[in-house]
């Protein structure tokens, strides 16, 4: 399982850890992923991601998950969010045709 998050791509980060002399050692700065299941209004189910605390609340801020699907761009998500996006986009348009 890699460390990224599944709705907007965040990784670890590299950096210096700076000592009181300033010698400066390698250190990674990992993002803080929990394991969260988020429902889909309009697809009528729900998906366990595993997103950083940050996108979590960007997804209440903007309303939902499909919200911030729609809002987001295709090449920031995960392979499984991209999935549910087009999905959600498909399931969007049948309802509006119709």
């Amino acid at each position: 399982m890699s460390r990224q998050c599944e709705l907007t791509g965040t990784r670890r980060q590299i950096g210096h850890k700076v000592s009181h002399s300033n010698i400066k050692t390698k250190r990674e700065f990992k993002p803080n992923l929990v394991d969260v299941t988020l429902a889909s209004d309009a697809l009528g189910r729900n998906y366990k991601l595993r997103i950083t605390a940050a996108a979590l609340r960007s997804v209440d801020h903007r309303g939902g998950l499909d919200a911030f699907l729609l809002k987001a761009s295709e090449d920031s998500l995960s392979a499984r969010a991209a999935k549910i996006r087009r999905d959600l986009k498909k399931k969007l348009a049948e309802t509006a045709a119709a």
